[in-house]
């Protein structure tokens, strides 16, 4: 057991000074002995491996915000099992139950979100979805004329 505070904190500073030398001994290695060509295909801006056609004001589906806000919550789920495991011993069947009623929740919501399209991408189904009409919600017989002057009604 650690008997001061720099002792409880000595393994997650070590770290965080481990990882910032081992970063700039990497960016620094590559500076001074990175072969620097110039041309143009090096000054252009690398798209996947395609040639860059376009602004870069382009729209962008929702769907790409969407999955990237999903992308982010269930990131933040995977934060949460953590602090859990490191007192799962100490909390026992108590903690076991909480987090499984926390990733039956979390999968509930990752079921309707996958019922609801939001993780499909293809152009079919978005296809589909603008051009479908919704024949139930259409009336029957056409409306009264009842609020239209008598001067504009034909019949």
């Amino acid at each position: 057991m650690p008997s001061n505070l720099l002792e409880s904190y000595f393994p997650v500073i070590l770290q965080v000074l481990l990882a910032l030398g081992i970063g700039t001994l990497l960016i620094g290695a590559s500076a001074l002995l990175g072969n620097r060509v110039k041309n143009a295909v090096k000054n252009s801006a690398y798209e996947c491996g395609m040639e860059p056609i376009g602004t870069a004001k382009e729209r962008f589906s929702v769907k790409f915000y969407l999955v990237a806000m999903l992308f982010i919550l269930f990131d933040i789920e995977a934060i949460f099992l953590y602090p859990w495991a490191v007192v799962f011993r100490e909390l026992k069947m108590f903690a076991f139950v909480e987090m499984l009623i926390f990733v039956v929740l979390i999968l509930v919501g990752f079921f309707y979100i996958y019922k609801k399209g939001a993780l499909d991408w293809t152009a079919e189904e978005l296809k589909k979805e603008t051009h479908k009409v919704h024949v139930d919600h259409l009336p029957l017989e056409p409306a009264p004329l009842s609020n239209v002057p008598e001067k504009f009604n034909a019949a």
